[in-house]
C-alpha cells in the first residue's frame, strides 16, 4: 500500500471513542472561540459583508446557516462564508507549524451536521480528524520559516483538512477518502501576497468549501488520483519542495496534534507574529507616563517581511504591520478589535506615533512563531531609553495556557458585537458541550448563531 492509502486507513478507523479526553477536552474548546470569532468577523463588511450579498444573489439550496447572516445557503457555501468570518478578524488560534487549522476545518463539520441532522460528536470528531490531517502536513513539509513559504499555509493544506473533516461526517470509506484527497489536492493553494487585503481571509474560506466539496463529490463516486501524496506531479511534487517527508504523515493518530503541540489562542485580533511586538509594547506603555515624550522607537525583529508595513493602506492591513501594532500598544495600552478600524488608523497621534518607528529585521533571529522574539527600543526625548523582549505571547506554546475565564472574556467580547448577553450565554452554553448536543441542539446552536442580532 502506498501512502496515501495507509493514511486513509487511519483516518477512516478513527472514530469520537478513539479520541483521548485531552483532545476532547481541547476540541470543545476550539469550537466555543470559532463560533464566536465568526460571529464578530460576520460584523466586517471588507470581505464576509460583501461574500453574503454575492452568495444570496447566487441562490441554491437552504440548507446550512450564514454565521451572522440570517440566511442559509448550500453546505458548500455556508462553509465558505463561516471559514471567511472565522478569519477574517485573525483572532482563530494559531498553530504549530504555523497555519489556520479551525477556520479551514470547522465550517465543514457544522454545514453538514446542520444539513444532515448530525449530533455534535460527530462535529467534534472531525474536527479533531481535519485539524490532525492538516497538522501532519505541515510538520512532514518542514517548511517551517516564515520567509521559506511557498503559499498561505490554509490555502495550501486547507483543502486536505475540509475533505478530511468532510468524509468523517460523509461516512466515506477509505477508497472513496483516497478520491476525496484525490480532488481537493487540485484546488490547493494560496498566495501570502493577499495579506492585509480582503482576499486573505477568502484563503481560509475558499479552502474549507473546496474540501467539503471534494468529500461531497468523492461520496458521489467522484473520482481522483488515490494516490494524491505520492504520486508524480501530485500534491506534494506540486506544491512543496525537497523537504517534504512522506512518511511523517502515518504519524496521525494519538496524542493527536489537537493536544501536542496544540494551539495558541490569540487574544489580540492580528497576525501572530505582530503579537509579541504587541506584548512588547504594552509593557512598554506602563513604563511610560506620556507617549507625547516618546522621541523614536526601534523593534528588532525575525525577517517576516509581509508584516513590515511602515504606513499601513487601511486599519485591516494594520494587522499585518509591526509598525502600526507596536504604536498602538504604546498610545492605547491595548490592542482590540476596534484598534483595527480606519478610523483608528488614521488618526493624528496614530501618524504622528508611526513616523517615529523602525524596523530592524534581522536574519539570525528564526521567522518561526516557537523560536523567534521581538525586542523593542523606546528614546525618550529627555534622553533616557527603556526596552522590553518579547519570546512569546501568553498561550504558547510551551507556556501556560489561557485561563479559561479569559478565553470566555476573550468569547464573550467577540459574541457582544451581535448579541445580548442572554443570546451569548446560550451559545457558550451549547458550544461548550458540543459533543453532547443532539441533532436538534446542533440546529438549534447554528440557528443562533445565524441571527444578524444588533
Amino acid at each position: 500500500m502506498g501512502v496515501t492509502e495507509q493514511l486513509c486507513e487511519r483516518i477512516c478507523a478513527t472514530g469520537y471513542d478513539d479520541l483521548t479526553e485531552d483532545a476532547k477536552t481541547a476540541a470543545r474548546r476550539l469550537v466555543l472561540d470559532g463560533l464566536a470569532v465568526a460571529v464578530a468577523g460576520s460584523k466586517q463588511e471588507a470581505s464576509p459583508g460583501v461574500l453574503a450579498g454575492h452568495l444570496q444573489e447566487m441562490g441554491g439550496v437552504e440548507a446550512a446557516s450564514a454565521i451572522g447572516f440570517g440566511f442559509k445557503t448550500s453546505p458548500v457555501n455556508a462553509a465558505y462564508i463561516n471559514g471567511v468570518s472565522m478569519h477574517v478578524l485573525d483572532f482563530e488560534p494559531m498553530w504549530n507549524p504555523a497555519n489556520h487549522q479551525l477556520s479551514t476545518t470547522l465550517p465543514a463539520a457544522l454545514a453538514l451536521a446542520e444539513w444532515r441532522g448530525q449530533g455534535g460528536r460527530d462535529v467534534l470528531t472531525a474536527l479533531v480528524k481535519g485539524i490532525e490531517m492538516q497538522g501532519w502536513v505541515r510538520q512532514a513539509s518542514h517548511q517551517f520559516e516564515a520567509r521559506q513559504a511557498k503559499f498561505h499555509p490554509p490555502g495550501q493544506v486547507g483543502p486536505m483538512g475540509g475533505a478530511v473533516a468532510g468524509g468523517h461526517m460523509l461516512r466515506l470509506d477509505v477508497d472513496a477518502l483516497r478520491n476525496a484527497l484525490g480532488i481537493a489536492a487540485s484546488r490547493a493553494g494560496s498566495l501570502l501576497a493577499n495579506a492585509g487585503t480582503m482576499t486573505k481571509s477568502t484563503n481560509c474560506g475558499v479552502a474549507v468549501s473546496a474540501g467539503l466539496d471534494a468529500a461531497m463529490l468523492a461520496a458521489r463516486g467522484f473520482t481522483g488520483n488515490p494516490d494524491i501524496f505520492e504520486a508524480p506531479q501530485g500534491y506534494v511534487d506540486g506544491l512543496f519542495d525537497e523537504r517534504f517527508v512522506l512518511d511523517e504523515l502515518l504519524n496521525y493518530g494519538p496524542p493527536y496534534r489537537i493536544v501536542e503541540p496544540g494551539y495558541a489562542i490569540k487574544m489580540f485580533p492580528s497576525q501572530y507574529g505582530t503579537h509579541f511586538a504587541i506584548t512588547a509594547a504594552l509593557e512598554l506603555h506602563g513604563k511610560i507616563d506620556d507617549p507625547a515624550q516618546i522621541e523614536s522607537v526601534e523593534v528588532v525583529t525575525p525577517q517576516m517581511f509581509y508584516i513590515d508595513r511602515p504606513n499601513p493602506a487601511t486599519g485591516l492591513a494594520g494587522k499585518f504591520s509591526w509598525q502600526y501594532v507596536t504604536a498602538s500598544g504604546l498610545l492605547d495600552g491595548k490592542v482590540t478589535m476596534s484598534t483595527f478600524e480606519d478610523e483608528r488608523r488614521f488618526a493624528s497621534d496614530m501618524e504622528d506615533m508611526l513616523g517615529r518607528i523602525s524596523v530592524d529585521m534581522r536574519e539570525d533571529i528564526p521567522a518561526r512563531f516557537d523560536q523567534m522574539h521581538v525586542e523593542t527600543t523606546v528614546r525618550l526625548k529627555d534622553g533616557t531609553s527603556v526596552s522590553a523582549r518579547c519570546d512569546g505571547p501568553r498561550g504558547k506554546w510551551g507556556s501556560a495556557p489561557i485561563p479559561d475565564e479569559d478565553h470566555l472574556a476573550k468569547v464573550r467580547d467577540c459574541l457582544a458585537v451581535r448579541f445580548n448577553d442572554a443570546q451569548a450565554e446560550e451559545v457558550v452554553g451549547l458550544a461548550g458541550r458540543i459533543d453532547d448536543l443532539t441533532p436538534e441542539e446542533v440546529k438549534r446552536l447554528m440557528g443562533l448563531v445565524a441571527t444578524p442580532g444588533t
